[in-house]
């Protein structure tokens, strides 16, 4: 199976489990031995001290929000047992006690390793908050999916 097929697969995982609200199979996209996270607005973490936060971290957020994620790959490049992506993520976080809706925007990069079996996990995450792009008086868009869903829907 082509490498970057395989990792579009992982990255579906990825969206899936954040849909489903499931940590483990979030975690199952990561390096079981450890991965480094350069998540913003919190200190790097190295190997198994990364999965273990990211368990806590996700499951406080999987308890307290429903959560619909779509990944926007750029590009993913493959060379030989290592490849990279980056894009961007955009995650719908509903309160799963009720109150407003919040919509997020990440810029990401990811480094990934094809193990002995021929598995790619992530080794290396790194994100940071996008912002919209403003030129000459014009914001540019973002949730577009959602429009596209509101627009279907009339």
């Amino acid at each position: 199976m082509d490498d970057v097929y395989q990792i579009n697969v992982a990255k579906t995982e990825f969206r899936d489990a954040y849909d489903a609200g499931d940590v483990d199979r979030l975690l199952s996209v990561f390096n079981p031995n450890g991965f480094t996270d350069m998540s913003e607005a919190g200190p790097t973490k190295y190997g198994s001290e990364a999965n273990i936060a990211l368990r806590d971290q996700v499951g406080r957020l999987f308890a307290k929000y429903s959560i619909k994620m779509i990944p926007i790959i750029n590009r993913i490049i493959v060379i030989g047992k290592t490849a990279y992506d980056y894009g961007l993520h955009e995650f719908t976080l509903t309160p799963r006690n009720g109150g407003e809706t919040i919509r997020k925007r990440q810029r990401y990069f990811e480094l990934w390793n094809k193990d002995a079996e021929g598995k790619w996990t992530v080794s290396l995450y790194m994100n940071n908050s996008d912002v919209p792009e403003e030129l000459n008086g014009f914001t540019s868009r973002w949730f577009l999916s959602e429009e596209s869903e509101a627009t279907a829907a009339n």
